[in-house]
């Protein structure tokens, strides 16, 4: 059998352990457990919010995903990052595509500098944002928060996203930690005097606090834009998917707890996906995917005439991957060479013309 056949069988495994657990914990008078984790987990009403002036969704065209890394600096999270900025913004976002046949998931990150329109939206205190062209993406979530940015990438995008979910700091840092850091590969060395991360090239494990600081680096790498700490990112969600899944957590239900009660603690979703059975058929899904088979792929944009310390999507290039998307299609070959890790990216400047 081969090491990916090996990998299929102990998922399914793992997962028929855990729903003879659930059944066996509700059943004998442990259901506060399985109450507790489902609590956890923060939902917002979209549908109510977004209304019904959204993309429309073709049929049998796959599940689309926003996911956002919040960078607040409230509760948990200030010891975390302690400095003078306040409020939160959002340091990670990505549309992941699973598609409706194949095995191959598209995650898609939207550099924070990029110049978008803002459709019309309510701010975080309540008063109402007219629409807004030429703001960058990074303010979207600070002003108006994760429903607006829902609204604003659906129309940049014409891809109709069916979820959505935040997670933060803290949170990231203590699933690190609970399975036991995260190795990662570096051809270049990282020297980032503003995150305090400092690796040699080659091979580290990284715990939460260095996992967090490798995923938010940027003055260290290329040329120092934030288009190299994308390149870190999708380096990092490759091998904490590889970590997770060689760890087989499912077959080791105490630490299995543990990850799922850090996490669904961190987590803010859309209402429909706001409790412990949709999350777990989603990680069902997911757990049919070798790592392998993610596409990473950056916007294409282009540095912004302007204001050279913003991007701009490039096109005609990001309206092919858009489409790709909205059409379940394959991503085109020259739009899925993802970076080996951040070092690179000091040469995106060229890689979209336009």
């Amino acid at each position: 059998m081969t090491r990916y056949g090996r990998s299929q069988r102990r998922v399914w495994r793992g997962v028929s352990i855990v729903l003879v657990l659930l059944v066996l914990t509700i059943c004998g008078g442990g259901y506060w457990l399985y109450s507790r984790l489902d609590e956890n987990i923060t939902g917002i009403d979209f549908s109510r919010v977004l209304g019904e002036d959204r993309p429309t969704k073709l049929p049998s065209t796959g599940r689309n995903f926003l996911v956002l890394g919040s960078d607040s600096r409230s509760g948990a999270n200030s010891k975390l990052d302690p400095g003078k900025i306040s409020g939160a913004r959002s340091d990670t976002a990505l549309v992941i595509h699973i598609p409706e046949v194949g095995n191959r998931v598209v995650a898609v990150s939207i550099p924070r500098d990029t110049l978008v329109y803002r459709p019309e939206c309510t701010a975080r205190d309540g008063s109402s944002l007219p629409p807004a062209k030429r703001v960058m993406f990074n303010s979207v979530f600070a002003l108006a928060g994760s429903a607006c940015v829902v609204k604003t990438v659906e129309h940049m995008s014409g891809v109709l996203l069916d979820h959505f979910v935040e997670i933060d700091f803290s949170g990231f840092k203590k699933l690190v930690d609970v399975i036991g850091g995260v190795t990662v590969t570096l051809k270049h060395g990282i020297h980032d005097t503003a995150s305090g991360l400092d690796l040699k090239p080659g091979t580290h494990r990284l715990d939460g606090r260095q996992s967090l600081q490798f995923v938010r680096t940027r003055h260290g790498i290329g040329d120092g834009s934030d288009l190299g700490r994308i390149g870190l990112q999708q380096q990092f969600l490759t091998a904490l998917l590889h970590e997770i899944r060689e760890q087989d957590l499912m077959g080791n239900p105490a630490k299995f707890y543990r990850v799922l009660d850090h996490l669904t603690s961190s987590l803010t979703t859309d209402s429909e996906l706001a409790s412990l059975r949709r999350l777990g058929e989603f990680a069902k899904r997911m757990g049919n995917f070798d790592p392998s088979h993610f596409d990473t792929i950056i916007l294409p944009v282009r540095y912004d005439v302007r204001n050279p310390n913003r991007v701009v999507p490039a096109q005609p290039q990001a309206n092919q991957l858009w489409n790709a998307l909205r059409a379940d299609r394959a991503i085109p070959r020259e739009l899925r060479k993802a970076p080996e890790s951040g070092a690179n990216m000091g040469s995106y400047r060229s890689k979209w013309p336009g």
